[in-house]
């Protein structure tokens, strides 16, 4: 698959999710062998990742999801976005990496940070006052 082909399927994967809360499109994109890892060095599998974003479809009803930046380096893709919550709800910034075989999402990472920490963040090194 070529880069571009690449970055379609995980435009379409996310199109119907960030639009309508379509997690079946978004599974339909997933390999059986899906594995989600977390910052945390926490993983799951296509299961039980796909249990935790329906689940998650309810408290955040009503978010705002802004893709910034899709970009694509051969089997890999990686989705920049902010997500905020209605009204005054807090704000994330995400970066996805997702790495495509064979025309379906294998592995993805991802990275959240609440925007409100960003600051502090940027001198992670110091020790805390």
């Amino acid at each position: 698959m070529t880069t571009t082909e690449n970055k379609s399927i995980v435009g379409r994967a996310l199109a119907g999710l960030v639009d309508t809360g379509d997690v079946d499109t978004l599974a339909s994109f997933l390999s059986e062998d899906f594995i989600h890892h977390r910052s945390d060095s926490t993983t799951s599998t296509r299961t039980q990742w796909l249990a935790a974003v329906r689940a998650a479809l309810g408290p955040t009803v009503g978010m705002r999801v802004d893709i910034l930046h899709l970009l694509a380096d051969g089997d890999h893709v990686v989705v920049h976005s902010r997500r905020r919550l209605p009204d005054t709800g807090p704000e994330i910034v995400v970066v996805d990496v997702l790495r495509i075989a064979e025309g379906s999402i294998v592995e993805a990472w991802e990275v959240i940070e609440p925007a409100a920490h960003a600051t502090a963040n940027g001198t992670w090194w110091n020790p805390a006052v």
